[in-house]
């Protein structure tokens, strides 16, 4: 199957539903983009190129110790998790694929491109989620002694103004992200709203704490009540997960 046969699910769906034996898989992948020598004897395989590349893809990470989370149900975590492994297999597969078309001398074709412009939503997507995902599975609010309650202060006036303004961002219409950003350059914090994984986020900012607003994230266990989602997002967030991204 050529480059341009692809097929990379909008909602991040994984293309191989489970990973198969790594002998396989590596034998088959890297036979496709010349990474594996055969010598004389054919029962002798050169692995080192094969070991490379393997060190070159994304692992999905584990994140079922969520599951019983308050609000959360594990039907609903499992599915997001699933979709989350999607977008995994889909950026190992795109940059197998462009490395290969590279080779190949075929960057200057209209899949080339194609595939490219599709990278930056497979990789967010990985990313956003993992970013999501880690900065859940705590107890408690934010303390007030902490750092970043601080610079929420600072920055908003009061926590309770940020927290005010960060709902508000996640009820609004559409499917996205809401995202309290740092500003890297100046150390300012936002709210921000990103309608795409890979569209929409402010050049040169930092992630402190993502919100997933896509109906996946929710709809199973709340319908079209997304306050409530909000609302047990709130009980669940990991501060120190989300502070521990905060710079200087």
């Amino acid at each position: 199957m050529g480059p341009a046969a692809w097929v990379f699910p909008k909602e991040g769906h994984a293309i191989l539903n489970s990973r198969e034996r790594i002998d396989r898989r590596e034998f088959l992948a890297l036979a496709a983009m010349g990474g594996i020598t055969l010598f004389a004897n054919p029962t002798h395989i050169h692995l080192a190129q094969a070991r490379k590349e393997d060190s070159m893809s994304f692992t999905a990470k584990d994140y079922s110790k969520l599951i019983g989370m308050e609000g959360f149900s594990e039907t609903l975590l499992k599915n997001h998790f699933t979709l989350y492994q999607g977008y995994v297999t889909n950026t190992n597969k795109l940059m197998e694929t462009l490395a290969q078309m590279l080779k190949e001398g075929k960057v200057g074709t209209p899949e080339y491109a194609e595939l490219k412009r599709r990278f930056g939503w497979e990789f967010n997507g990985m990313r956003l989620h993992e970013y999501y995902f880690e900065n859940l599975g705590g107890k408690g609010g934010l303390e007030k002694t902490t750092k970043l309650y601080r610079k929420i202060s600072e920055d908003f006036g009061s926590y309770e103004e940020w927290e005010k303004d960060f709902r508000a961002v996640g009820a609004m219409r559409g499917i996205g992200w809401a995202i309290l950003y740092q500003d890297r350059a100046s150390g300012k914090l936002m709210n921000c709203w990103v309608n795409e994984h890979d569209v929409g986020h402010p050049a040169g900012c930092s992630p402190i704490l993502i919100l997933d607003m896509f109906e996946h994230a929710f709809m199973i266990d709340y319908g079209l009540k997304r306050a409530d989602y909000i609302a047990s997002f709130f009980k669940n967030i990991h501060w120190k997960a989300a502070e521990g991204r905060l710079k200087d």
